[in-house]
């Protein structure tokens, strides 16, 4: 996403992010809330922002990382997406928010899917496969970072403006921390984005 107006970064082992960003209290939900009214960690798993050098970010740790970034009105967007949230289509439920607060249109929206658990390593059973319209007898292997790139071609979001950085977050034991992998025991990253 090579936007002058923004600086981003998606969360590693040992990424620090920028002190005071805004976070909220992640459910697996499709809550999307603005940056003021984010006080006192709400349950949410969505942030927006028109506000410059306000950081919003999310934390994960196998679950999709997705950043929007609006050039055209300045706003911005932080979204964690596990399956839940994916099956609940939160990154469509950013992209209204942000067009009902900050006039946004989908075709002007860059979007970036982050480091998460890719399908080479999530393997779900017959249930959650079900969430998405996939028949299955077994367990099957579920790609996120489609899912959600087609949410957002679905949302009205123009497909070359949709950017995928394809790094699974269970196969990089030296770059990132895992749910999948290391349990309970796993660390969490932050993923940020805010306007300049």
């Amino acid at each position: 996403m090579n936007l002058p107006f923004v600086e981003y970064h998606f969360g590693a082992r040992g990424s620090n992010p920028p002190a005071g960003v805004v976070t909220v209290h992640q459910v697996h939900s499709a809550r999307v809330l603005t940056s003021g009214e984010a006080a006192g960690r709400p349950d949410a798993d969505a942030l927006i922002t028109n506000a410059p050098g306000v950081a919003i970010g999310v934390k994960t740790a196998d679950c999709v990382p997705v950043l929007l970034a609006d050039p055209e009105r300045r706003a911005v967007a932080a979204v964690h997406a596990g399956w839940r949230g994916t099956a609940a289509s939160i990154v469509q439920a950013a992209v209204r928010r942000m067009a009902q607060e900050y006039a946004t249109r989908p075709e002007d929206l860059h979007a970036m899917i982050g480091p998460s658990i890719g399908a080479c390593c999530y393997e779900v059973g017959p249930e959650v496969a079900a969430e998405f319209g996939i028949r299955a007898a077994g367990r099957v292997h579920l790609d996120l970072w489609q899912l959600n790139r087609k949410q957002l071609e679905a949302a009205g979001l123009n497909p070359a403006n949709i950017e995928l950085v394809g790094e699974c977050t269970r196969c990089d034991a030296e770059r990132y921390h895992s749910y999948r992998r290391d349990g309970a025991a796993a660390g969490r990253m932050i993923s940020w984005i805010r306007i300049r």
